[in-house]
């Protein structure tokens, strides 16, 4: 074929150099068993498949056996802290229970490289913790490729339940602090521009559930990791000229949460009795923090399972964890709060 060279060779090419239909070939290829094809007919189609290089989609081939292979998870320019690691370690574990097996790839949107990744790996399905190029996201689809999204596609019922989890672990942490009585509140925010749409959920969910219990708008204060500048976070919530000082404060994880405790002890403070704290994630350090930090847990396991079904549903299979949802989080009362 004169143009070989430029562009992939398709099923189509293998047909016409073989002189067989289109399903000829895929009966071929797939090793369909419930089709009857002549050893001669069978020989020419490899033969003609050889000559011109072709190599079959192994998300065609392996939906057309019926069985898995590859889930291709795209994860961005997050920092892979200790509630990245473990849920990527959940999600392996979960799509093994579906008989596949995930490969992830760091790839950020500005690379311009995610079409090449998924290209050469040929998934039957893809986890996107992030955002997609639309050039991405419709080569995806043209492809036949089946994605799930954790935090884009507004659309989509995947999209709303990841959504909704991370709005519920704010939820719980501003039910906790209304309950001991405190009613203006905080929300440490992160200076990583990086986790920005995840900071914007929890802090959605601190505005809605403030509104629900009647209590004012949270206070905002975006902490970075350095005792110093937390420290000037705590004194802004601490000595408001425009009204009710805060007394209690919704981090955005527990790492930031650290940051307002080393920010207190900067400035001669205690947590709860000056500035009540709570994160989120319980990483390992919140229970040896001084004092010990009370924060909230995400399920990242049934996280993981909702992924992994949702991966396997869309390729057309059956689910293994149908009544799995990812909204499931666990208050943990230490001393800080």
């Amino acid at each position: 074929m004169a143009n070989s060279a430029r562009r992939r060779v398709t099923s189509s090419d293998v047909a016409r150099e073989a002189g067989v239909s289109r399903a000829t070939v895929s009966y071929v290829l797939n090793a369909d068993p419930r089709q009857s094809i002549p050893e001669h007919t069978r020989r020419r189609v490899l033969e003609a498949a050889a000559r011109l290089n072709y190599l079959p989609s192994p998300a065609a081939r392996e939906l057309a056996r019926g069985s898995s292979d590859l889930v291709l998870c795209l994860l961005p320019d997050w920092p892979i802290g200790f509630s990245v690691g473990r849920l990527l370690e959940h999600l392996s574990r979960a799509v093994a229970e579906h008989g596949l097996t995930l490969v992830t790839h760091l790839a950020s949107v500005k690379d311009g490289l995610v079409q090449d990744i998924w290209r050469k790996v040929a998934p039957i399905g893809v986890v996107v913790m992030g955002g997609l190029s639309d050039a991405d996201r419709t080569a995806i689809q043209a492809a036949g490729i089946q994605a799930v999204h954790i935090l884009d596609e507004p659309g989509t019922a995947e999209h709303n339940e990841m959504r909704l989890s991370q709005m519920e672990i704010s939820r719980v942490q501003v039910a906790h602090l209304a309950g001991a009585g405190h009613r203006r509140l905080g929300f440490a925010g992160t200076d990583d521009e990086r986790l920005a749409g995840f900071a914007q959920l929890r802090l959605d969910g601190v505005r809605g559930a403030c509104e629900d219990l009647g209590l004012p708008e949270p206070v905002v204060h975006p902490v970075p990791l350095d005792p110093e500048r937390a420290a000037a976070a705590v004194e802004a919530w601490r000595s408001r000229g425009d009204g009710e000082p805060v007394t209690a404060v919704c981090a955005y994880n527990d790492e930031t949460a650290l940051a307002i405790l080393a920010g207190l002890r900067r400035l001669g403070l205690t947590a709860p009795g000056d500035l009540a704290v709570i994160g989120v994630d319980d990483i390992p350090s919140a229970g040896l923090a001084d004092p010990p930090l009370s924060t909230v847990e995400l399920d990242l396991e049934a996280q993981a399972r909702f992924l992994a079904d949702e991966v396997v549903r869309a390729a057309g299979g059956m689910p293994r964890f149908p009544d799995v949802s990812p909204i499931s989080v666990r208050l943990i009362v230490r001393d800080s709060a």
